[in-house]
């Protein structure tokens, strides 16, 4: 049977911008990420949400909380059938409800409004077309949210058996990437990650206990772009600043107001104070989100690096001595003689304080930019890259670009490096391309297929770069498989097994050794198959893996029964081997009677036979004309209780049990000298039957008798060369002697031994006795 699992970018698919990818399967839908296109405004810079039916997406996973990654849900949560969960880690939910209130700011600001048109009770605001959601709308989004810990694992309870947990991710403070796993199968996501530790996160971590993943759905930023080293970009970056400042220019570096610009401070308050000719220019951090943002990076230290945590312990790390917080900066009146540097939001430069200051110092040939992010396609940011001679501001006017332009890499994004190592290590079986312009996309693709080429072709991945709205559909063979745990994941040795190796961890109870089970030890125990998942273990072991207990059922019938107790018995024992018996004496009033009650008329026997490991119970005397069968319900228990039932009844009817029960009885409790049937006979009888089967099949045959055992001789006539028998009545006849053994009684496995001459006679004889000699055995069922 196969599963089909499909992939739809619905944003960022060969482009970067409006991450948001759809994930379907075995009856399961999954939204990764949910953000918008920073080169777009309004509707135009939604994920592609008409190829999803909001009301069947289960789940929303988001990574972390650029805008780019985030600032749609709350129109896919609010303006749609959207009834699914939301999950994101502590810092991710903490900051969007920052951004994003920020972001309705400085849409109302490019419009030429206010922030107060975006408040939840304006009805303009939310028919209005290029207003996404309202601040009441942002604020019932945030309510939904769910939170979710780094190894933290969240089980759903769907059908498909969905499971996901987060891993850092290194890109931001609290970016995750997600591994999840769903009908079997799994997918890890990365979402925008980076495998170098800087100054105060942590580098992304590689899956530990989930190798292999089916699906690895992968950021493809920088394609096969390969960074300098971190060194070498942060003296470029403050090189470039110190150059600007000592000529008395000013410099603007557009930043958000989380993430990369935290990274930023650091790095340029740490050289300012190395370099005391430099701290009288001024920095500013211009950002209405200023002082909230650093409480909350204060607030999340523990989930940063060494570096950040030592420092927590003398003080706050954030709390910069060169750097002036401006919560609120009115542009035109804002004084800017002299040199300094101003960090402000937005990166992209598409509006707000950033687009402002550069529309009024781009003309200026001592100021400067510094973008020191990855910059989009169809933004500011990225036009003046490529250093035209005319920019147009923000008010729709032609301006000459004069100022300096220059690009540092502090995006925190993998390069092609960092990239295919961790594709590499990860070893997944498929491979999806997202979040990534098409030309670096199409090179990083070629790239990993050359570095797989080295492979075996069946272990080769997969590896797809769709555009939006395309789908990615792998095909996967059903499979069944199941963990053992507990108990029956460990093998028991005894010490005279390892008699040279020193058992370290043996009790002096048991005087054992647990280790590791080898392939192809037989494994017993209960297999549990929950939402896609298995597990074998051990009854003991239930209580602690599953949510199941172990119980007992047991089953008691009442036959009619009025023959004798050894006329069962002998039925018993002949059809099953193992057959343990006790007898009590019960009183007349059916109280059970003790060893020193005297035995008086009207008492009677209860004889109990124990069966299966005494699983199976058959008590004949506790009550007149009645035997009472009782067991332990389970598959053997039923089949031998249903045997027995119908040899209670059988036994009744048979002509052993008519001659017996015409003698006298007695219920007295000395033993009785009941004529019942030898053994010994019984034994004759079964070696007469093994000489009438052989006579059936090789016609001469003489039998000798001695107690338990018989001789059998067997004599097979020559044939002649006309095809007819010989003259003489046994000339040149081939014999054969078998030896049939009972050593205790029937109980036992009868020993056949063999001889002859020739051996496919002796064979067939040897055959003929242990098949005959086998359906006469009593079955064993202990």
């Amino acid at each position: 049977m196969e599963d089909i699992m499909t992939i739809t970018p619905l944003g960022s698919g060969q482009e970067v911008g409006r991450s948001c990818h759809l994930l379907t399967f075995r009856s399961t839908t999954i939204l990764l990420d949910c953000g918008i296109h920073p080169g777009y405004d309004g509707m135009a810079g939604l994920p592609f949400f008409d190829r999803v039916d909001p009301s069947e997406v289960d789940v929303i996973l988001i990574s972390h909380f650029h805008l780019d990654h985030a600032a749609s849900l709350p129109y896919f949560t609010e303006r749609t059938g959207f009834r699914g969960r939301i999950f994101m880690t502590h810092p991710t939910k903490a900051v969007i409800r920052l951004l994003l209130g920020n972001y309705l700011r400085l849409m109302a600001m490019k419009r030429g409004g206010n922030s107060a048109s975006h408040d939840g009770g304006d009805a303009n605001s939310a028919s209005n077309p290029d207003v996404l959601y309202t601040e009441a709308e942002l604020q019932s989004c945030v309510d939904k949210i769910e939170l979710i810990d780094y190894h933290q694992t969240i089980d759903l309870n769907l059908p498909s058996g969905l499971k996901f947990h987060a891993l850092n991710a290194g890109h931001v403070l609290g970016a995750a990437m997600f591994f999840i796993e769903i009908g079997g199968r799994t997918v890890l996501y990365t979402g925008d990650y980076s495998m170098e530790e800087d100054r105060h996160l942590m580098a992304a971590e590689l899956p530990k206990y989930h190798v292999q993943p089916d699906l690895l759905i992968v950021e493809s930023t920088y394609g096969v772009q390969v960074h300098a080293s971190r060194a070498e970009r942060e003296a470029r970056f403050t090189g470039t600043i110190e150059r600007i400042v000592t000529g008395g220019g000013r410099c603007l570096i557009p930043v958000f107001a989380l993430g990369r610009a935290q990274e930023l401070l650091l790095i340029l308050d740490e050289y300012w104070s190395e370099h005391p000719h430099l701290q009288n220019v001024p920095i500013y951090y211009a950002s209405k989100m200023a002082s909230r943002a650093l409480r909350v990076y204060r607030t999340y230290a523990n989930m940063m690096n060494e570096r950040i945590r030592c420092k927590m312990d003398l003080g706050n790390p954030f709390e910069f001595q060169f750097i002036r917080n401006l919560k609120s900066i009115d542009v035109e009146g804002f004084d800017d003689r002299g040199a300094s540097v101003v960090f402000a939001s937005p990166g992209m430069l598409q509006s707000g304080v950033s687009r402002q200051l550069f529309d009024r110092w781009a003309t200026d040939p001592k100021n400067g930019v510094l973008i020191a992010g990855y910059a989009v396609e169809h933004t500011l940011a990225k036009e003046i890259m490529s250093q035209p001679k005319e920019v147009v501001t923000l008010e729709g006017r032609r301006q000459p670009l004069n100022c300096l332009v220059d690009y540092v890499s502090f995006s925190a994004h993998v390069d092609f490096v960092q990239n295919r190592d961790f594709i590499t290590k990860v070893e997944p079986r498929n491979i999806i391309l997202v979040h990534g312009a098409k030309e670096e996309m199409g090179r990083l693709k070629g790239a990993l297929m050359l570095h797989y080429n080295k492979l075996p072709e069946n272990k080769r991945p997969t590896i797809a770069m769709p555009p939006n709205e395309v789908d990615v559909k792998l095909i996967f063979t059903r499979r069944r498989s199941a963990k053992v745990m507990g108990k029956l994941a460990q093998q028991q040795q005894t010490e005279d097994e390892e008699q040279n190796e020193k058992d370290e961890s043996a009790t002096p109870a048991t005087g054992t050794k647990l280790a590791e089970p080898k392939e192809g030890d037989p494994i017993r125990g209960i297999l549990v198959t929950q939402q896609n998942s298995s597990k074998i273990v051990s009854p003991d072991d239930l209580s602690t893996y599953t949510p199941l207990r172990v119980g007992s059922v047991s089953s008691r019938l009442h036959v009619p029964y009025v023959g004798k107790v050894e006329i069962l018995r002998m039925f018993l024992k002949e059809m099953f081997r193992g057959v343990e018996e006790t007898v009590e004496g019960m009183g007349a009033g059916g109280h059970e009677k003790t060893d020193g009650d005297e035995a008086v008329e009207g008492d009677c026997l209860v004889t109990t036979f124990y069966m299966h490991g005494g699983q199976v119970q058959v008590v004949v005397g506790k009550t007149k004309g009645v035997a009472t069968v009782e067991w332990d319900c389970s598959p053997v228990g039923d089949v031998i209780a249903d045997s027995i039932v119908a040899l209670i009844m059988h036994a009744q009817s048979s002509a052993a049990s008519i001659r017996l029960t015409a003698r006298p009885c007695s219920h007295k409790r000395q033993k009785q000298d009941y004529l019942i049937e030898d053994p010994k006979e019984l034994i004759q009888d079964h070696l007469r039957s093994l000489h009438q089967a052989l006579k059936d099949q090789f016609l001469h045959v003489e039998a000798t008798y001695e107690a338990k055992k018989a001789t059998y001789d067997v004599k097979l006539d020559a044939i002649d060369g006309d095809g007819g028998e010989s003259q003489g009545e046994h000339d040149g006849a081939t014999t054969c002697i078998a030896v049939v053994e009972f050593e205790s009684g029937l109980d036992d496995t009868a020993k056949i031994t063999v001889e002859s001459e020739d051996e496919k006679l002796a064979s067939n004889v040897r055959e003929c006795l242990q098949n005959v000699a086998t359906s006469m055995a009593p079955v064993p069922i202990d």
